[in-house]
């Protein structure tokens, strides 16, 4: 069957094989793109996950942190000259409180007509792309980030046993550090425990089918599997990653160090990761 360009070039931007790579595997695959992916991980010509992330338009992403909840936004434009805008800026700003203080969950008509009213004046397409809403406890800390003029946006929360530690500053650096991690490496999972069963025995299948395409002999198969399903999973898990401050150990470990130094337990409740334009 014949292979179309497009396919060959939506396999290489998600796997970062070369071209010929992609296109002979998808000839092996018979133009599935699922299977083709896969033979470009057993053949160790892809990144055994690779999130494409890739922006397919303008925007900026917005936080706001109440006592009570935290929101994310993320809102489309057409141009990042737009996304600069100090009415587009605004308009972010309002609806991120308008979706707090109404307790707002999902885009009503109120949301879009706010839009609809900015696009008149700034004269540009805007739509709101997706927006999700935080609760926050009194044992929980939720810190945001925006990193450069809003093409990527983090909010993650810390959860403690001991509310009072919350307050101490090697704890809120701590979770600022943590939501700059995320910006910085885009984790997929908070933790192992996370990541779908299934999803998990296709690595396996994978790093099995690696290790035996180099000639290692059967008695070792089994631990060169569990070190590089290891590996992976400090790669796409956020407890399991090298910390941004201190690449020496796991954020896991680094938590539970400032627990301890703050005198209490601490984890991670959850995150949320948005960049702009991306598919995900």
């Amino acid at each position: 069957m014949g292979i179309k360009a497009a396919d060959v070039k939506k396999l290489r931007d998600k796997t970062g094989a070369g071209m010929l790579d992609c296109k002979n595997a998808l000839a092996k695959a018979d133009g599935d793109f699922d299977k083709a992916e896969k033979i470009l991980k057993e053949l160790g010509l892809a990144a055994a996950a690779k999130r494409s992330g890739r922006a397919t338009n303008q925007g900026r992403v917005f936080t706001k942190i109440t006592e009570s909840k935290a929101v994310i936004l993320e809102i489309g434009c057409e141009t990042d000259f737009v996304a600069r805008n100090a009415d587009f800026i605004a308009l972010g700003n309002d609806l991120t409180a308008t979706i707090l203080n109404k307790n707002i969950t999902t885009i009503t008509e109120e949301l879009e007509t706010a839009v609809k009213e900015a696009i008149s004046t700034i004269k540009e397409n805007m739509s709101i792309k997706r927006f999700k809403v935080i609760d926050i406890t009194a044992n929980d800390l939720v810190v945001d980030y925006i990193h450069g003029e809003g093409s990527i946006g983090i909010l993650l929360k810390l959860t403690t046993d001991k509310p009072e530690i919350l307050q101490k500053e090697e704890v809120k650096t701590f979770a600022f550090d943590c939501a700059l991690h995320i910006a910085a490496f885009n984790p997929q999972y908070l933790s192992r425990d996370d990541v779908p069963a299934d999803y998990v025995n296709e690595q396996k299948e994978i790093f099995l089918a690696q290790a035996k395409n180099l000639g290692r002999p059967e008695k070792v198969l089994e631990g060169i599997v569990k070190g590089k399903l290891n590996k992976h999973f400090s790669e796409i898990c956020f407890l399991d990653q090298p910390f941004v401050k201190d690449d020496k150990q796991s954020v896991a470990k680094v938590m539970s160090a400032v627990a301890k130094e703050a005198g209490g337990s601490l984890a991670i409740g959850g995150f949320v990761y948005y960049k702009v334009g991306s598919e995900e």
